[in-house]
């Protein structure tokens, strides 16, 4: 990572209150094992320096706001790709056990051998999908936290996460900006898996100003058994919102 880059990370780390001045040789070696893999395999769009820090690294810790993953516990990180937000939220917090899920092989063996080089003990990737896992006796009901960036509308995000968590757990979810619609839709959803959305907090992302809202879902009850449906289905058929 050049001066340039390092100042970047720093400054955007600093706007959310965090200092990363430990972590910055970490950082580094991410990027350049995400800049190397990604030459052999197409694992992110994103390339240049800037767009790996503001957009992979300062965007995965805007999710560490209002301290909703802070302690000890296990943290499942869903559609996680080439292990964001998991791997720069494990730097950060060498505490928290996080679990980055996805369903591409490729991705996940990015970021097992990514956690591996950077002695990342806390990072243990799952591949999979979360309706299997949300069936699962090994996974359903088992995590103190599920959070995930970008993955689809709050109400299928509901019935992808909350059956992975225990009672108590948090389902937090960073997206962009997020209708009414969406949110209302997301409530109700959230209501029928067994939880109560508690927060949706609206920022911009550090330097570049982009827009950003924490969801957070507190799990209140057991989920129902009859859910997550089958693979594909909750984001073919989203639970009270018409699919787009």
């Amino acid at each position: 990572m050049t001066p340039e880059g390092e100042a970047l990370l720093r400054q955007g780390a600093a706007e959310l209150e965090l200092d990363v001045e430990a972590q910055v040789p970490a950082f580094a070696q991410l990027m350049a094992l995400l800049q190397d893999a990604n030459s052999k395999v197409n694992l992110t769009a994103l390339k240049t320096e800037p767009d790996i820090v503001l957009k992979h690294f300062v965007d995965s810790l805007s999710c560490l706001r209002g301290g909703y993953l802070d302690g000890a516990g296990q943290v499942l990180d869903l559609g996680t790709g080439a292990g964001f937000p998991a791997l720069p939220l494990a730097i950060l917090r060498s505490d928290t056990t996080f679990i980055p899920l996805d369903s591409i092989r490729k991705k996940i063996d990015f970021v097992r051998a990514a956690a591996q080089a950077l002695g990342l003990n806390n990072v243990h990737p799952q591949v999979g999908r979360a309706e299997t896992l949300g069936r699962d006796p090994a996974h359903r009901e088992v995590y103190d936290r599920v959070v995930c960036r970008a993955v689809a509308a709050l109400p299928v995000l509901a019935e992808l996460a909350l059956p992975l968590l225990k009672p108590g757990g948090l389902l937090v979810a960073q997206k962009g900006p997020i209708t009414e619609e969406e949110l209302q839709a997301g409530r109700r959803a959230a209501g029928e898996l067994g939880g109560r959305v508690t927060g949706v907090d609206a920022f911009t992302l550090p330097v570049l100003g982009d827009a950003r809202t924490l969801i957070v879902v507190e799990k209140v009850s057991r989920t129902p058994k009859k859910y997550p449906r089958r693979e594909g289905v909750p984001a073919a058929q989203p639970l009270f919102w018409a699919a787009r």
